[in-house]
This record gives C-alpha cells, sequence and structure tokens, in this order.
C-alpha cells in the first residue's frame, strides 16, 4: 500500500519517457516542477508528456515567486576571504555575479549577511556602490547559476505574487495542474489571494513556509491552505539554522490540528546527487519527518540534477515505508485521540475501528476529497481509495497519506445515497476491493444538512455482491 507520499522534481534529464517510469515505479506519487528552472516551452513540454506516460500522477508546479536568484554565472568556485562582486542592475563581465534582484542594492548596508543555495554559502556585505554589492566570501563553495540568496532581517519586501509569478500561476491553471506552490506566504490573507488569482477550479494551494512571519502565522494558513511545504533551506536561512528541526514539528504539529498534509522538503537525501548510498542522518531525517506526521516528503536536486535519481527516490521509500510500519505497531492498541469536531471526530472514530476490527480498506466516496483529508490525517494501516466524480480532484488526492485517488464517471446524489454501492461496484469492477475484503465506508449522507462527513458503513464486499447482484 501507499505510506508517506514521495514528491520527485524532474529536470531535464528525467524529462523523458521511460525515466519517468522507473520514477514512478521506484516509489514516485507527485511530480515537481520547478518554475524558477527552464521556460514555459519546456515546462509545458515536461507537462504533456508526464500526463501521457503517468496520467494519474499529480503534478506540483512550485512559482518561484520573491526569492532572489543569481543570473546566468555558470559554476563559479568561491574561496574563504575571496571579494565577490554582484551585480543588481544586470551588468556583467569584470567578475560580476548577475543578481535578478532589483532594488537590493538599496536595501543592504555593510555588514548584513547575504547567504546563497540554501545557506551552503555566506557573504558579507563590504560596500554597496550603484547596482554593484561588494562581498567577502564566509565560507569555500561553488556559486552557479539560479541559486536562491537569501538577505536575513533584510528591510526589502515585495508584493506575494510578482507579474512573472501571475503568468505562471495562468500558466498552471491552463494547464490543468494539480498544485502550485506559493513561496514565502506569511498569513491566511496571502493563501486567500492566491486562490483568487488561480481562479475558480484553479490549481490547489500549497503554502510554503519560508519566513519568521509564515511560522509565527502556520495555524491560519494551515486552516486555509490545501498543504503546507515545509522549505527547509530557505527557512533556515531566513530564521535560524539551529532551530530548524524545531521548527519542522512546530509546523507538523500545527498541521496536523488542522488535518494540513505537510511536505517536508530540502535536502532529504542531498548526499545522493553525487553518491549512492545516503548518510545515516539523511535516513534519520526522513524517518523522523514520518514519524512526526509529515504526508510526503521532497526530493529537489537529488532527482533533477542528480546522477542517482532513481535509486534516490528507492532508498526514500524503503527507509519511508519500514517506518511507517513500525508507526502503525506502536499505535496498535493506544486510546483514543482528543476529538475536535464532527469531521475530525468521524475520521477519529474511523481510525479507532480500524484498529480494532480486521478492516482491510477504506473507502472514501468525496468530490472535493474533504473526506479522504480527515481520514489520511490519522493515518490508518489500512489503504485510503478515495472516490471522487471530478477525474482532477482524484488525481490530487495522491498527495495524502496512504490514499489513491480513484475517479468513476458517476453522478453523486445531493438528495440519496444510491451512488455510494454504484462506487463500490466499480471499485469491484475494476479489482481494487475483492470478495474478502472488509471494507469500511465513509461519505456524506444529504449534504444538505451542512455536515461535511457524517456516514460510516461496514461490509464484506463478498456480501455486498451477493446482494446487490453484481456482474463484472
Amino acid at each position: 500500500m501507499r505510506t508517506t507520499g514521495i514528491i520527485a522534481t524532474i529536470g531535464p534529464d528525467m524529462a523523458e519517457r521511460g525515466a519517468l517510469k522507473r520514477l514512478a515505479e521506484a516509489g514516485m506519487e507527485v511530480v515537481r516542477l520547478n518554475g524558477a528552472h527552464a521556460d514555459a516551452t519546456w515546462h509545458e513540454g515536461t507537462v504533456r508528456l508526464v500526463r501521457t506516460v503517468l496520467p494519474d500522477v499529480p503534478i506540483l508546479f512550485d512559482i518561484p515567486g520573491r526569492k532572489l536568484r543569481t543570473g546566468e554565472c555558470g559554476d563559479q568556485p568561491v574561496r574563504a576571504g575571496q571579494r565577490v562582486v554582484f551585480a543588481t542592475d544586470g551588468r556583467t563581465g569584470n567578475g560580476r555575479i548577475p543578481l535578478e534582484a532589483p532594488g537590493l542594492a538599496r536595501a543592504l548596508r555593510p555588514q548584513q549577511v547575504l547567504q546563497a543555495d540554501d545557506g551552503q554559502l555566506r557573504f558579507t556585505v563590504l560596500s554597496v556602490r550603484a547596482g554593484d554589492v561588494l562581498c567577502r566570501a564566509e565560507v569555500p563553495g561553488t556559486l552557479r547559476s539560479r541559486k536562491g540568496i537569501n538577505v536575513p532581517a533584510s528591510a526589502l519586501r515585495a508584493e506575494l505574487l510578482n507579474g512573472r509569478d501571475r503568468r505562471w500561476l495562468a500558466f498552471a491553471r491552463r494547464l490543468g495542474l494539480d498544485y502550485v506552490g506559493i513561496s514565502f506566504v506569511e498569513s491566511a490573507e496571502d493563501v486567500q489571494e492566491a486562490r483568487r488569482q488561480a481562479g475558480r477550479g484553479g490549481p490547489r494551494i500549497v503554502a510554503k513556509i519560508e519566513t519568521l512571519r509564515g511560522l509565527e502565522a502556520v495555524a491560519e494558513i494551515a486552516e486555509r491552505a490545501d498543504a503546507l511545504m515545509i522549505d527547509r533551506g530557505d527557512l533556515s536561512a531566513e530564521t535560524s539554522p539551529e532551530k530548524i528541526a524545531l521548527f519542522q514539528k512546530r509546523i507538523l504539529d500545527a498541521a496536523a490540528r488542522a488535518r494540513c498534509p505537510v511536505i517536508v522538503a530540502t535536502e532529504m537525501l542531498h548526499s545522493m546527487i553525487e553518491n549512492p548510498v545516503p548518510t545515516k542522518a539523511e535516513v534519520t531525517d526522513i524517518s523522523n519527518a514520518v514519524l512526526d506526521g509529515a504526508a510526503a516528503l521532497m526530493l529537489s536536486g537529488e532527482t533533477a540534477i542528480g546522477a542517482h535519481g532513481v535509486q534516490a527516490v528507492e532508498t526514500m521509500r524503503r527507509v519511508a515505508d519500514a517506518v511507517w510500519e513500525h508507526f502503525q505497531a506502536s499505535r496498535d492498541g493506544a486510546g483514543p485521540p482528543d476529538a475536535s469536531g464532527i469531521p475530525g471526530t468521524m475520521g477519529e472514530a474511523i481510525a479507532l475501528l480500524c484498529r480494532r476490527l480486521p478492516v482491510t480498506k477504506i473507502v472514501a466516496v468525496t468530490i472535493s476529497g474533504f473526506a479522504a483529508r480527515m481520514v489520511a490525517a490519522q493515518r490508518p494501516r489500512q489503504p485510503i481509495l478515495a472516490v471522487s466524480n471530478n477525474a482532477a480532484n482524484a488525481r490530487a488526492f495522491r498527495l495524502l497519506p496512504g490514499t489513491v485517488g480513484v475517479h468513476v464517471d458517476l453522478p453523486f446524489s445531493r438528495t440519496s445515497m444510491d451512488h455510494v454501492p454504484r462506487c463500490l461496484q466499480e471499485l469491484w469492477r475494476r479489482r481494487l476491493l475483492v470478495d474478502a475484503d472488509l471494507v469500511l465506508i465513509t461519505a456524506v449522507s444529504y449534504p444538505r444538512s451542512g455536515n461535511r462527513m457524517n456516514l460510516i458503513e461496514m461490509h464484506r464486499v463478498a456480501d455486498l455482491r451477493k446482494a446487490l447482484g453484481w456482474q463484472r
């Protein structure tokens, strides 16, 4: 069964039919495309390829946002103590490193620290003249094109979505992408603004928590977003790297209360960009994220540019599955958690029933996915089949832990429950349910009542088949 989800970022080497199939077979369940790299033509071609090769796999498009980035500079080795000039006005030559950061020079002062590539490199500002920022490198490394630049505690501010970002959002809407990652979300209002610009029926909103303001407002953000992403690179550069593990736990805890799925990202298997075997610290990092309740784990450079992309997915899958099994065993016999509201309580009741009875599968009949989200938040041992008559929604459900979205071409009634047995029959026809299954079904009965999840049934599939006369 599916456990914690794996998101793989696709780069040029993986944007071909065979590679995509190998990634999916290794355990990739969501494709990520990074709008900070490549152009719209490449991304559109890759989207069409993914839709052809992996039609049931959702796509997350990460919109760059206001993040500052280096321009095209190749690979620039940097020595500790070396003087480096960042050009914020587009000029190049004389060793300048171009920065796509108009207005940055006016916001900087001597002794401020710039961090590059998720904190891998640090530069102290020495002086600012016109559009040039003269810095001293504090650590050795390699500065590369299109890498992010963080200015902690800077007064530099920008709108949530600039003109380029709005064009990317329109691109995602036009291609029917499933999720968009919105950078530097700092309030519930930011989520609402992104949703407004995404438009009715547009992609679902993944709010990226990357700043201190976002961290402080994480509870209200989790209530509004479809998912959160912990971007540990930017978050550590914008706050304190010494506390990043604590911040991660804080975000996961807030999201759990809101039943909001969380993606943990950045350097999960960073060493596997070059090496075929992970470090023990990376294995521990994955394990802790699963134990703390992450819905999905994300690979970035490991699959986008790494030499061992498929092995990285396989490694993450093995570790996540092993930890999931331990987590399930540790919960056997545990008492029920505190209830909160009808949907939350229903999810907790389902989780308890699934631990006390020999349930083999959970079926959530849901158009939007709300019921599936409530159940998945409890992380039951059994696989969740989330059945929707909306194909895009069904595909998007794969981000939820332990959940497979299933599209059925059936009308869902608002005045009866006749569609529920028809959904079960369709699952049986597709052999997603078998006679031996003891299945727990949850749905909304008569949704005009306002209860968004208020039905639980349990059936042996063989009994349903005989009673309702199912035929394949």
